[in-house]
């Protein structure tokens, strides 16, 4: 879909369907003739301006669209960006596959604000998305727009906010298209080769540290989880320079988890489910997606993306419960179950990145059913040994709609992290499992300033929703774009 800008009058753009935005008690003023048609439908009850609802006008009268639809806004001194992302989104869900092959969204009067197109156009990208890229149902272009325009009659100077827009929500979607891909389809030396091709279009640097590289570097825990797979584990990493780096000598780590199938290992996960697994990297993908965007807006500080990546299978060389492995920073770990894996390819992840010069780390992982017991499939879960590193990132999340719940990460929690085989075991007991996953990764994130991401409850939608496909929600991306941005100012 061709996405673009437009400052011309609403009734002159030239489109399928134009989507105007109306509030509860506020019909929306466009022109004498459609006003009055807008005017019959808030009186006769056929559209109150609810959240998500929508109204038809065909053939409006002075306007070069073929139709209007009215989506509902809500409450208007409720409205916000968050608000606008979902109503821009479910109404082009609303109308796609009714034939149109252009549509529109004005945004006008008092919601059009730099921060509500931003919105606007994000929301239209992700609402567009379908996961169907491989049917091979012929239709299916039919039912995709061509053309997408943002319209902002009379607005001066929200051009770039709709660049910001366009990326990040391409970006987005770049990652759900990741986490899509089934497992035979993305080994992790197939990961790499997409980070590379990614990193070469964005003008990034891309290195892909194989498994000798890695074994010479020492990442024991890493190549603990791989060896029970015949697809070798690579070290993906994506590195962006600022042209005029800020002179605090901030540098950005971000972190993400690249389980391209998890079958648990011998501690085996149940069958039924076991399908989404393929999801399991669904925080290298948001890293993967987050640096694509950083390329084209250019914050001011260094970022660098590590990604560790690896089969999870069982054979007969695969890790064992009662393994005691070696970490890159020298601490052993007793593995207990083979299925807790994601901090095992973490810890070694996240050494490395304090070695190369990270001041401040942030990690993207599917780690923990806990989390999803402990906040569902709403909000992620946050974790973190600074206080004020994390504060940053949830106000970047908070700005761009995205949904996080601080956790607690008490030293009471390290009691259940002993072993008297080794430093310290993989696993706690069956209480708070997803404190104690992110309190193992405290281990060895400390002391630089860390922000654990547990995002297995958010990551995938199991249903539809009216503003998002079933699947991939390509959660974090624009949160860390965010984060990293914010440092400009």
């Amino acid at each position: 879909m061709q996405v673009q800008y437009s400052s011309s009058p609403l009734a002159e753009i030239a489109v399928d369907v134009l989507i105007v935005l109306g509030f509860e008690g506020a019909p929306p003023r466009l022109d004498g003739a459609v006003d009055a048609a807008i005017d019959d439908l808030y009186g006769t009850g056929e559209f109150r301006g609810k959240a998500q609802e929508t109204a038809t006008i065909r053939r409006p009268e002075g306007f070069r669209a073929r139709a209007i639809v009215l989506v509902g806004g809500g409450k208007a001194d409720k409205f916000g960006p968050a608000e606008m992302r979902t109503s821009a989104a479910a109404a082009l869900r609303t109308v796609k596959g009714k034939g149109f092959k252009s549509v529109a969204l004005g945004v006008t009067g008092g919601i059009a604000t730099a921060e509500n197109v931003e919105a606007a156009v994000q929301g239209a990208i992700l609402g567009e998305y379908e996961p169907d890229f491989l049917k091979t149902d012929p239709t299916k272009g039919e039912r995709r727009f061509q053309t997408f325009t943002l319209a902002a009659p009379g607005v001066n100077g929200v051009e770039p906010a709709f660049e910001k827009g366009r990326v990040l929500g391409e970006s987005q979607n770049f990652t759900r298209d990741l986490v899509n891909l089934p497992s035979n389809l993305l080994f992790p030396m197939d990961l790499a080769r997409r980070a590379e091709e990614m990193a070469h279009a964005a003008g990034l640097e891309c290195e892909v540290l194989d498994e000798p590289r890695i074994r010479q570097i020492g990442m024991g825990s890493l190549l603990a989880v791989a060896q029970g797979s015949s697809q070798p584990p690579v070290l993906i990493v994506v590195r962006y320079r600022p042209a005029q780096p800020k002179p605090e000598g901030v540098h950005l780590g971000l972190v993400g988890k690249g389980v391209t199938f998890d079958s648990g290992g011998i501690s085996i996960k149940p069958a039924d489910g076991m399908e989404k697994m393929k999801y399991d990297m669904a925080g290298a993908a948001a890293v993967l997606g987050a640096m694509r965007a950083i390329a084209a807006l250019k914050p001011s500080i260094p970022v660098t993306a590590y990604i560790p990546s690896v089969e999870n299978m069982i054979s007969g060389r695969a890790l064992r419960p009662g393994d005691i492995v070696t970490t890159l920073n020298g601490k052993t770990v007793e593995v207990l179950n083979t299925d807790a894996e994601g901090r095992l390819i973490l810890n070694d992840a996240i050494t490395y990145a304090q070695r190369q010069g990270c001041t401040h780390l942030v990690d993207a992982a599917t780690l923990t059913g806990a989390i999803a017991v402990s906040l569902g499939g709403v909000r992620a879960g946050a974790f973190t040994n600074n206080q004020a590193f994390l504060d940053r990132l949830m106000a970047a999340a908070r700005e761009q709609g995205e949904r996080l719940w601080q956790m607690p990460l008490d030293d009471d929690y390290k009691d259940q992290l002993k072993s008297a085989f080794a430093d310290l075991p993989n696993i706690g007991t069956r209480y708070g499992g997803a404190i104690t996953a992110a309190y193992f990764l405290k281990e060895f994130a400390d002391p630089t300033p860390w922000v654990h991401l547990d995002i297995a409850g958010t990551a995938w939608l199991d249903e539809a929703k009216p503003h998002m496909a079933k699947g991939p929600s390509g959660i974090g991306v624009r949160t860390f774009v965010e984060l990293a941005l914010r440092w400009n100012a």
